[in-house]
């Protein structure tokens, strides 16, 4: 593909192959958020509505499933804030940073109780740290891998697939075990 011509497609949206290019993608991400599904897979279509009906403000400099997750994140905090409201919950807070882009970037972070911030809070999130190591060693090596990549460094699914040989599918499922192995894990040494 020429240079022009891929200057063009990054340039342009194409809504009628989201569903089969995208649809899993956001719904991993949504379930990772929310663990309910028939709530995932609503915030999913309603990213795709969104995104159809602000096309027109797409400026290309990001990729169409780039975009689309920018707007899922801001669905999945509507909906967050939406059941805390009604429940009388933690409040969520949306943060923006001005000087990154014009359309911000959109950050969720659950906001603490103020008055019960405890004197000895560093100690314990640093013993909780070292808690969560020791969980993260105990998982099988590969499923530590791809958990450590996921979900602290933060990687693309794309790239640790390349890396460690494995389809997305495998990925995401190695991540919902290794998920499901800390918190008993954390349950036995930490909470108890």
């Amino acid at each position: 593909m020429n240079l022009a011509k891929r200057n063009i497609s990054m340039n342009q949206l194409n809504p009628h192959t989201w569903v089969d290019r995208y649809a899993d993608y956001l719904f991993n991400y949504a379930i990772a958020r929310i663990s309910d599904e028939e709530v995932a897979k609503d915030l999913v279509q309603e990213t795709f509505l969104a995104g159809l009906k602000s096309a027109k403000n797409y400026k290309g400099t990001a990729a169409e499933r780039t975009w689309l997750i920018a707007i899922l994140k801001r669905k999945v905090i509507d909906y967050y804030r939406k059941i805390n409201s009604k429940k009388g919950k933690a409040e969520i807070r949306v943060n923006y940073k001005p000087g990154i882009d014009s359309d911000g970037d959109w950050l969720e972070e659950q906001v603490a109780d103020p008055g019960s911030i405890l004197e000895n809070d560093f100690i314990e999130n640093e013993e909780l740290g070292l808690a969560i190591q020791e969980c993260i060693s105990k998982l099988p090596k590969k499923q530590s891998a791809v958990f450590t990549m996921k979900t602290i460094r933060g990687l693309q699914t794309e790239d640790i697939c390349n890396e460690l040989g494995i389809n997305p599918s495998n990925l995401w499922v190695m991540v919902h075990r290794a998920r499901t192995a800390l918190m008993g894990c954390l349950n036995d040494i930490w909470f108890k």
